[in-house]
């Protein structure tokens, strides 16, 4: 695994690679029914909290690239989790990229933290990740991430279920010329 920045500051968010100190905050974050409403619709358990943890570390390490801890650059506050993963999602049509997927506690919304940190994200995958296009799953009923996935340069590609529910497939070309 080559050697390069992980770490990413924009005018107000860091983003970083996990650490086992975020494990409180994440697991709070994901324990919230309110958050996970679009998502699975049922808030995780500390042991399902400790699998995704596991599995963002194991991505960085396989891939080269996960998801990170997003803090505010000035008070180091737990923002959320922004990042990159292949789900390997058994889901027709088949997604095939590397998806981008966002999180933000209840505290950070509505103060435009997820399109700073989704254009942060994008930004180092086009200097880092080797694919010609990347993808996001959203619930059709999760306006503010559409807005947010339509801001950073995605356009809805499909119309499908996954996890016996309605979704979305948006694509964005990574590089110019990778097409939606």
């Amino acid at each position: 695994m080559s050697d390069f920045e992980t770490t990413i500051e924009t005018a107000r968010l860091r983003m970083r690679k996990p650490r086992i100190e975020d494990f409180s905050a994440s697991a709070a974050m994901w324990a919230d029914p309110e958050i996970v409403r679009h998502i699975s619709g049922t808030p995780s358990t500390v042991e399902a909290s400790w699998s995704r943890s596991i599995r963002y570390a194991g991505h960085w390490t396989i891939f080269g690239f996960g998801y990170w801890i997003v803090e505010e650059l000035q008070s180091n506050a737990f923002v959320g989790e922004v990042g990159f993963a292949y789900h390997r999602r058994e889901i027709t049509p088949p997604i095939g990229v590397p998806e981008i997927g966002w999180v933000l506690a209840r505290s950070a919304h509505g103060q435009g933290y997820a399109t700073e940190a989704v254009r942060a994200a994008i930004g180092w995958a086009q200097r880092h990740i080797h694919t010609d296009k990347i993808a996001c799953l959203i619930a059709p009923g999760n306006v503010a991430s559409i807005r947010v996935a339509e801001k950073c340069g995605f356009a809805l590609s499909s119309r499908t279920s996954y996890a016996n529910s309605p979704a979305l497939i948006y694509r964005r070309p990574l590089r110019s010329g990778g097409g939606t």
